[in-house]
């Protein structure tokens, strides 16, 4: 047993989050320090990790031979340490684009000089915003340029010090914050001198490389600051709590967590073995992925207020859980660990895509816009609908497992009742959810906008999916087709959830959820999408091809002959 113990540690070993990189100094107080972007009050920390994503495409800054963390990287931005300007550090994501302007086809990272002296830009600027003006919707290449003309802006304002708005305003949390150096719109001098004697001591320490003075003096700067508005200043706890989430990263350990489980459970399904400590570790693995994952989302909603309805990456994390919970909730009714080998993979891809994609997917914790705002419905509409989709989400990772038996062995898995029905009770519960999810979208738009429904992009998909998954739980009924068709039917039927779920958002980009668009990614789907057809089409032709019985029995029959 002393190999395969020493394999599951050295497995483990390496899906552990890998350690931030940081500089000499420690940057948590600076870190700690609050600050108004983005519509709340938040810590440095954050509006520093939010900044190197929209800038970089990536959560650290590799440049003049170290990583660096990114309090540190915004600091020395600020005070012109080091010539960021000849650094490569501005993402391009579109390689037409990066051909058009005559770069290195071979990079997708530039300098600000490089890109300020692309005079085709300006042009191209141009040319989208009269796209704009004209009522239109500007191509993706063009997308793009306004991208990385904002990355150009949001690299000027760090520098010039645009962003820190970290003094307070006396007494109402709506007002603006403003700069250090416009201090005096709301404060006298002798009313600052105490916050700006600690910058400016702060400032001398970070040049100086003091690590005891860098965290003495950021830790007075936030005191200073904080009694200047206790009213409005953030308290500590709320300042440490997002601290805390932003340095625990608790996604990564959770995807530790499943992959270590799928391993386990895999593997011992795989091998066939016997040993029940195998089945008990990958649940045991499987329970504490999911606490880190709802420690996580709970994290998230005392941050930001709100339950995790605002953008892309919030719905995928609650799916990813909600394909967990589904899968122990009929693990524990039905004892089949066949739910969590379908489960764990699905949940494991969405925890890598959303830390591997942080521009594509940004996990900002953004306030939601006044019209969404203490809207009941809206929440449970949410919530309820992307809940759908962790049932079909988990009933398409059934159904590639039901499929898969097919590719190898067609009348045998066919023969596989038990399998079958575990998928129908999935795909049962979710054709429930979207339909209750679907009738309180409803019940929210005629609250909001004073129609029940209006043929909205986002509507028109949410109906066809249902309208898909209710046709392959009709034609089981009926007869027009078999097992064979409803595992076909829960991974086909998938693609209309991708659709709803994605494609109205990164693809058409058009109705009245412009809250939760974004843009990027279609290759990627479509090759994923485009792959999963393959295997489909190619489990299809092994059915229609199938004999009439499998080889097993053949050679049952043969040896009782003989």
């Amino acid at each position: 047993m002393t190999k395969p113990i020493l394999l599951i540690v050295l497995f483990v070993l390496g899906l552990l989050p890998s350690a931030r990189a940081g500089a000499t100094l420690d940057f948590k107080e600076l870190g700690l320090l609050a600050v108004q972007d983005g519509g709340r009050r938040k810590p440095m920390d954050t509006l520093a990790r939010e900044t190197v994503v929209r800038l970089t495409g990536q959560h650290q800054v590799t440049a003049f031979g170290k990583t660096w963390a990114p309090s540190d990287f915004m600091l020395s931005m600020l005070l012109c340490t080091r010539e960021w300007r000849k650094q490569p550090i501005i993402l391009i994501g579109f390689r037409p684009l990066i051909v058009k302007l005559g770069l290195d086809a071979a990079e997708s990272r530039f300098s600000y000089m490089d890109l300020t002296h692309a005079s085709l830009l300006g042009a191209m600027l141009k040319e989208a915003r009269d796209v704009r003006d004209a009522g239109d919707k500007p191509d993706q290449i063009h997308q793009e340029v306004e991208n990385v003309v904002a990355r150009l802006a949001l690299f000027d304002q760090v520098e010039k010090g645009d962003v820190f708005f970290l003094v307070p305003a006396p007494t109402d949390t709506k007002q603006a914050w403003v700069a250090p150096p416009d201090f005096a719109t709301y404060y006298s001098q002798d009313q600052f001198a105490p916050a700006a004697k600690a910058l400016q001591a702060l400032t001398a320490a970070y040049k100086t490389s003091d690590v005891s003075q860098f965290s003495s003096y950021g830790y007075q700067l936030r005191s200073a600051l904080h009694r200047l508005s206790p009213s409005v200043y953030p308290s500590e706890g709320d300042l440490g709590r997002e601290y805390f989430y932003n340095h625990f990263h608790p996604f990564e350990w959770a995807a530790a967590g499943y992959a270590l489980a799928l391993f386990l459970l895999g593997g011992g399904v795989w091998f066939k073995l016997r040993n029940p400590w195998f089945g008990r570790l990958g649940l045991a693995a499987t329970l504490a992925g999911l606490l880190f994952h709802v420690t996580g989302m709970g994290l998230r909603c005392l941050i930001g207020g709100r339950p995790p309805v605002t953008n892309m990456y919030e719905s995928m994390i609650w799916v990813a859980a909600g394909v967990l919970i589904f899968s122990l909730i009929f693990f524990a009714l039905y004892r089949t660990v066949t739910y969590l080998l379908a489960a764990l993979p699905i949940s494991l891809s969405l925890l890598v895509l959303v830390d591997q994609m942080p521009l594509l997917l940004p996990g900002n914790i953004d306030p939601l816009a006044p019209v969404l705002r203490n809207n009941y419905w809206l929440t449970v509409h949410v919530l309820t609908i992307t809940l759908s989709y962790a049932a079909f989400a988990l009933a398409m990772g059934l159904g590639h497992i039901l499929l898969a038996k097919y590719l190898h062995d067609p009348v045998r898995a066919r023969r596989d009742k038990a399998m079958h029905f575990w998928l129908y009770r999935v795909v049962q519960l979710g054709v429930l959810l979207l339909t209750a999810g679907t009738i309180l979208g409803g019940i929210w738009a005629n609250y909001s906008w004073g129609r029940f429904w209006g043929w909205d992009p986002k509507e028109t998909w949410a109906l066809i999916t249902l309208l898909c998954y209710i046709v392959v739980l009709h034609g089981r009924l009926a007869g027009w087709w078999g097992e064979f068709g409803l595992a076909v039917g829960g991974v086909v039927c998938f693609l209309a959830v991708v659709m709803a779920w994605y494609g109205v958002n990164f693809v058409l980009g058009a109705g009245l959820h412009s809250y939760g668009f974004g843009i990027g990614g279609e290759s990627y789907v479509m090759t994923a999408v485009g792959l999963d057809l393959v295997f489909v089409a190619t489990t299809v032709v092994r059915y229609l091809r199938r004999p009439t019985v499998s080889p097993q029995v053949k050679q049952l029959v043969s040896q009782t002959s003989a």
